[in-house]
């Protein structure tokens, strides 16, 4: 290293003028003093900040729009604000002021950093990506020459590449713009965003090199709003968990390069994948591949598939030793999701398992026919009495409840406590803000409890079909929906849509 070599040198010398008589040792501790402070931060302070920030991506690497499944909207509304790149001329004659800045906002893994990639593609742009946090030191003034660096990079990228645009795409945006004023020690952080908000005021349309800036963030609410003022941030994209038929698209983009058994569905695939994000549905495939080739097998079956989705959803299944006590109390557990869930919601349940899986010892898994984003109250109490199903099973069998059902009503509590605050209770709309603990605590006690006495009746009406479901599950460990109604003597009508959920007990 440099410092190394610097350093011997100056001991050198140091040695040196000391037999010449000097007294060096002032120069000596405080010298020492600043080797160290180098070397603990990495470099001289300011070094890092003259440095090339972010990273370019080839055109080996680009990334189209129709490469992107589920996102169609989010990319509809992104190409109309690329158009004064791609089409500037046309802009111009409309009197259109260009866009300087596009804040993707969406959850992780829902593909903000492919759009952007798209983005570049679709204007011909030059692309240089930085995350938030490479703007962050300890040294005040390095994160605003980190900004200056990269608008300063891209356009000499541009010039190098004979290009007349380019998008810097900035990931992880809360990290560098959240509010101005709430870091109490320095003011480093409201230097980078000042300097980042002089650079985008900056940016005009007569420019040799046009530049949009693209950023990314899973927290808009925590972004300075100076920041998306029309001007700079323009327009916000949102870039939300993809629907059904998004997941299939999806799923077939990451399943072009597998071979594929005749057998596979993708699209109930899809429809049981509900809540999943488009790095959630890459993982499915990617598994599914995994489990085929674990098995010996040269194509994917649906099958695997399936298993998959239970493997991103709660792990790798685990060998634990449970005793046949504990065994009995998860498949009376697991029967009792089972039964009230086919009782309320017919033909909902998919399948039913008694292996473990990472911390859940069994689970059932429910598959939908559409997804579901809104809930009358009388499908919220459905949800708060399939949760306490299980609990309430293991109080008929065994006379008391265990700790596997803590998960269980953790959840039915919170639903039940969304219900006050949609107006769904007894207390009618009102703002929980202002409603004493005792008083909310009262109405998801009684919601909750409602649930229960109900789930109680049904279980014992159907007693019978409970312990038959539970005695089948100890002897397979995992039963189809379509066995689960042939025992209980229930519909199999499908319902027309439901939203998907799986209860498992930790």
């Amino acid at each position: 290293m440099i410092y190394d070599a610097v350093a011997g040198a100056c001991l050198a010398v140091i040695v040196f003028l000391s037999f010449r008589g000097f007294n060096l040792w002032p120069i000596v501790l405080l010298g020492g003093l600043l080797y160290f402070i180098v070397r603990m931060n990495g470099g001289l302070p300011f070094q890092k900040g003259f440095t090339r920030v972010g990273r370019g991506v080839g055109t080996a690497n680009r990334v189209t729009f129709d490469k992107i499944g589920g996102q169609k909207t989010a990319a509809t509304e992104l190409q109309e604000a690329l158009d004064f790149l791609a089409h500037p001329e046309a802009v111009e004659a409309l009197g259109i002021r260009p866009l300087k800045g596009i804040m993707l906002s969406g959850p992780p893994g829902t593909g903000k950093t492919l759009l952007a990639k798209a983005a570049a593609t679709y204007t011909n742009s030059v692309f240089l990506s930085a995350s938030g946090s490479e703007f962050v030191e300890m040294y005040a003034g390095v994160g605003a020459q980190r900004i200056r660096t990269l608008f300063k990079q891209a356009k000499d990228m541009a010039k190098a590449e004979s290009k007349k645009s380019a998008i810097i795409f900035i990931d992880e945006m809360e990290v560098l713009a959240g509010y101005r004023g709430k870091h109490s020690s320095h003011l480093e952080y409201d230097q980078t965003l000042n300097q980042l908000l002089v650079e985008m005021d900056g940016l005009s349309s007569r420019d040799e090199i046009r530049t949009l800036v693209i950023g990314a963030t899973n927290r808009i609410d925590l972004v300075d709003p100076a920041l998306l003022r029309p001007g700079r941030f323009d327009r916000v994209v949102r870039v939300g968990l993809p629907d059904r038929e998004g997941r299939y698209e999806i799923l077939k983009l990451h399943t072009a390069n597998k071979p594929l058994a005749e057998d596979v569905d993708l699209a109930a695939i899809a429809r049981e994948t509900f809540g999943f994000s488009g790095a959630h549905l890459e993982s499915v495939a990617n598994e599914a591949a995994i489990l085929a080739r674990r098995a010996g097998e040269n194509k994917i079956r649906q099958a695997h598939l399936r298993e998959a989705i239970d493997k991103v959803m709660l792990g790798e299944k685990v060998t634990r030793k449970q005793t046949e006590i504990e065994k009995h109390r998860v498949a009376v557990h697991e029967a009792g999701h089972a039964i009230v869930s086919e009782i309320l919601r017919p033909g909902s349940v998919d399948s039913v398992t008694i292996s473990p899986r990472s911390n859940a010892l069994g689970y059932v898994r429910h598959s939908p026919q559409d997804d579901i984003y809104i809930q009358p109250r009388s499908e919220m109490e459905k949800d708060v009495a399939i949760l306490v199903a299980g609990g309430v099973a293991e109080m008929e069998v065994f006379g008391e409840s265990s700790t596997g059902s803590a998960d269980d009503y953790d959840k039915a509590t919170r639903t039940a406590r969304q219900m006050v605050m949609c107006g769904m209770s007894d207390l009618g709309i009102v703002d929980i803000q202002l409603i004493p603990s005792d008083v909310i605590h009262r109405t998801i006690t009684a919601i909750t409890q409602g649930q229960i006495q109900r789930v109680r009746t049904l279980l014992t009406r159907h007693r019978k079909a409970l312990e038959e479901i539970a005695a089948k599950l100890l002897e397979e460990e995992s039963i189809p929906g379509e066995q689960i109604r042939q025992l209980a003597s229930l519909p199999t009508v499908r319902p027309r849509s439901r939203k998907r959920s799986v209860e498992a007990r930790p």
